[in-house]
């Protein structure tokens, strides 16, 4: 077995490998970049080498000075984790050369799973099902709406060496296609240097399954069942699960079993994930392999109970797989959440930033899988992810009740995030049947996030929770009698209140029900749990005082505390009038300035594209919110922006 290893990797998976290595007792070496000097993985691992400045193309991405970080470090082996250089052919190759192994399958695989165009000609040659599509790289627009036309709108621009989202667009016309094909283009170069795109037909409200497989050296290759990641947005997956809601056995065994197929046509071996769209008739066709460890790999290791980075180790150690596919079987129900520094209301605009408060929740059955640490800084060079949450539970049901209160306890501050999002998410009723597609978002949330509507027993509890925590706020600050009516004003509407003790509760009397509060909640915690009565409920605080921000189960409240006089006084307030319209274009977020659509005395229209902003390796298409005419461009093609930096500005 390997005495000390090196990951090439940042944040979250980095951390996680260590984790593993650490238990079987081999030492690590991390890389870091000049942002990520003070990263949590740098300060886990036993050593730490610097590969240089903060863009992944002149560090994570270089192999010549991972190999060097081998040569300094000692390092007998690498574990690539997930993106940067980990579906790379030229890694395992530069490795070898140097006389250290590579964690992972061999270049071959890799080389042959990862130009996405040859990958389904060997699909289809194992006996596998593809996507009806073009066989070869589309060379322009013009020749991709022809092929459009051909198999029928709407299709998918995929990025030929690409993964992970980037580099794909949907079509349902000759203008998105075009628009798509520009934007697919660029967004490819930039994230893998290879812009080449290639095209197939676009299977609307399709599920996406994957298997997870595992091979050794000896040619024994296994499945691990699937993980349903049919919930994504832009091509990226928001929650996966595992096993899928939707499959039988029969199907299960028989995706498995193609999967399988595929990764011995290959000569795979270590871990990799062969996935396929599924139709309403659980039809399924490959769609890609991904030669690496998936950022998903958590829930089925819940419900495997196998560790796949310590599978991987083994392998690259030249160790067969100690058990076959008899062996292996599921137990129980996992879910897994993305957690991002995004702001959902905001069209998920990125939000880097420093982590002023970052609490993880901890319970039986929870499992947290971060890269970050309360005060370190989310960088916009690189993955906007904080960490995965996910739970089990011995059937779907529990699984996600466990998830969902999980969610309510994890505590973020600085940066925006997709925490509510993702709570809304559980709550919906398609989700809770299990009725999922790769449209579910767009279908669920069509015109954007917008937050919940809380029911009527949700907001008594949020105004019993803001009036407990009043409560003990006047109890603690010993300032003479206390009152037992209030007004507690929660978002513009006000309830009277009263509140009175009973030994260790609160009783909380609103117009129509009466709520018991039981809680060890003290002043300045930013997580109040209780039970409500009798059954638990958590919710994130801030404010203090007279008024509270709480959120739970994708809601926000804003209560605020009042005796009745001053409530009578704030009700008689005006709300002051609107703020006239910006005349300004502003970057919403830091990032690198990719282009502009349009020149000083255009006439716009609303929706008219004017900029894309590249941040978090994504290109973000800012487009005109109403018609005007731009008088002048602040910024040119290739600028660094800030955040709110102006970019252009209209009459």
């Amino acid at each position: 077995m390997f005495k000390k290893i090196l990951i090439a990797n940042r944040g979250e998976i980095a951390c996680r490998v260590m984790r593993t290595a650490r238990r079987m007792g081999i030492a690590t070496v991390a890389v870091y970049s000049e942002a990520d000097v003070e990263a949590l993985h740098v300060r886990e691992a036993d050593e730490a080498v610097a590969i240089g400045p903060a863009p992944s193309a002149q560090s994570y991405l270089d192999i010549e000075k991972i190999v060097a970080a081998c040569r300094q470090s000692g390092a007998e082996a690498v574990h690539p984790g997930y993106g940067f250089l980990s579906e790379n052919e030229d890694l395992p190759i530069a490795l070898e050369a140097a006389g250290v192994v590579f964690i992972g399958p061999p270049a071959k695989a890799i080389a042959a799973m990862g130009d996405k165009i040859e990958a389904k000609k060997l699909a289809v040659s194992a006996g596998v099902a593809t996507v009806p599509g073009h066989p070869e790289a589309v060379a322009s627009a013009e020749e991709a709406a022809g092929i459009a036309k051909r198999i029928g709108y709407p299709v998918m621009l995929k990025a030929a060496a690409g993964g992970g989202g980037k580099g794909m667009r949907v079509a349902s016309d000759d203008a998105q296609l075009k628009e798509g094909f520009r934007l697919a283009s660029s967004e490819a170069k930039s994230a893998f240097g290879d812009g080449r795109l290639f095209l197939e037909k676009y299977i609307e409200e399709p599920r996406h399954i994957e298997i997870q497989v595992l091979g050794d050296t000896r040619g024994n290759v296994v499945h691990l069942f699937e993980r349903e990641c049919s919930i994504q947005r832009r091509h990226q997956k928001v929650i996966e699960e595992a096993p899928s809601p939707f499959l039988d056995a029969k199907t299960r065994q028989e995706m498995g079993e193609a999967a399988v197929k595929l990764a011995k046509a290959v000569g795979y071996f270590s871990a990799g994930t062969v996935e396929f769209i599924v139709d309403d008739k659980k039809n399924f066709y490959f769609l890609e392999m991904n030669t690496r460890i998936q950022v998903e790999h958590p829930v089925t290791e819940m419900v495997t109970g196998l560790d796949l980075v310590e599978q991987m180790i083994r392998v690259a150690a030249g160790e067969p797989l100690p058990f076959s596919q008899k062996d292996l079987a599921l137990k129980g129900h996992a879910i897994e959440a993305r957690i991002y520094a995004e702001d959902p209301r905001r069209n998920f605009l990125p939000s880097p930033g420093r982590l002023i408060r970052y609490a993880a929740p901890q319970g039986e059955d929870i499992r947290v899988d971060g890269g970050v640490y309360e005060g370190a800084e989310i960088s916009p060079y690189y993955d906007p992810m904080i960490a995965k949450l996910a739970a089990w539970g011995e059937n779907r049901k529990i699984a996600t009740e466990r998830l969902a209160a999980a969610l309510d306890g994890f505590n973020i501050v600085g940066v925006s995030n997709n925490l509510d999002f993702l709570s809304a998410i559980l709550r919906r009723k398609t989700f809770i049947q299990g009725k999922l597609s790769t449209a579910f978002i767009a279908q669920e949330f069509p015109g954007g996030f917008k937050g919940v509507d809380p029911s009527p027993n949700e907001i008594g509890e949020a105004i019993a929770a803001a009036s407990a925590m009043h409560r003990i706020e006047l109890e603690n600050s010993a300032r003479g009698e206390i009152p037992e009516s209030w007004i507690t004003n929660l978002d513009g509407k006000a309830h009277a209140v009263t509140i009175v003790r009973d030994g260790a509760k609160l009783a909380v009397s609103l117009a129509k029900k009466r709520h018991e509060v039981a809680t060890t909640w003290l002043p300045g915690q930013d997580l109040f749990r209780a039970e409500i009565d009798g059954v638990k409920a958590s919710f994130r605080v801030s404010g203090i005082g007279l008024v509270y921000r709480l959120a739970r189960g994708g809601v926000n409240y804003t209560a605020q505390i009042l005796l009745p006089r001053a409530a009578e006084l704030m009700a008689r307030m005006r709300p002051k009038p609107e703020s006239t319209r910006s005349r300004h274009l502003i970057s919403p977020m830091p990032g690198l300035l990719v282009s502009l659509a349009v020149r000083a005395g255009q006439d716009v229209k609303a929706g008219e594209e004017l900029a894309v902003v590249e941040a978090m390796k994504m290109e973000n298409v800012l487009r005109a919110e109403r018609d005007g005419t731009v008088t002048k461009l602040c910024v040119k093609p290739g600028d660094s922006l800030a955040a709110d930096q102006v970019i252009l500005e209209f009459a």
